[in-house]
């Protein structure tokens, strides 16, 4: 189909750019009806997830230009950045995400997914704040974890990029900045006389 090739295309090209920045990339189950497909035909998952091959072994994370065009040639795979090596990402609310954007001045790559969850891609290593880690709402995806990447789509819409990493040079703020950033923006969010 057509509108499978273009989107192939534009994923791979995509998962191809991150790789050039040395950012490992991994398949993703891609949404398809009214859920989540992989290759493995008896997948139980109807989330987002890393896709396996047709064997049901695990892909591995990376950067090589030639196993991303093989991954990318037959089916239109999410495009999964794994975090904990080159960068880790603060997952939070819209309502934090527009306040901690603005603080931030578009020094920050930041994506947002069509359900409204901003996406800070900050230097690795760092725990999250107290104050932050007592939030349901926030999540730390380091080692072990990973995040969807635009433009891959959900199955309530596409991906986006706020701010790009092009935008920023490829420079990942300092996580405690970004992170001081977020807490202010709690304390807006905070009613009057709350505290964190």
């Amino acid at each position: 189909m057509t509108w499978n090739l273009a989107l192939r295309t534009v994923l791979r090209r995509s998962a191809a750019t991150f790789a050039r920045h040395d950012w490992n990339v991994l398949p993703g189950a891609y949404p398809a009806g009214s859920r989540y497909h992989c290759a493995t035909a008896s997948c139980p998952t109807s989330d987002c997830h890393p896709a396996h091959d047709e064997m049901g072994t695990d892909f591995v994370p990376s950067s090589d230009l030639t196993q991303i065009s093989t991954w990318w040639h037959k089916l239109p795979y999410s495009v999964l950045l794994p975090t904990g090596v080159s960068f880790d990402v603060l997952e939070i609310p819209a309502y934090l995400g527009e306040h901690a954007a603005r603080a931030l001045h578009g020094r920050c790559p930041i994506s947002v997914s069509p359900t409204g969850r901003w996406m800070l891609f900050v230097s690795p290593g760092d725990a999250l704040r107290p104050e932050l880690s007592r939030q349901l709402d926030i999540v730390h995806h380091n080692l072990g974890s990973w995040v969807p990447a635009p433009p891959s789509r959900s199955l309530t819409g596409r991906l986006r990029w706020e701010v790009s990493p092009a935008s920023v040079g490829w420079t990942l703020p300092r996580t405690y900045s970004v992170q001081h950033a977020i807490v202010d923006a709690l304390q807006l969010a905070a009613p009057r006389g709350a505290t964190l």
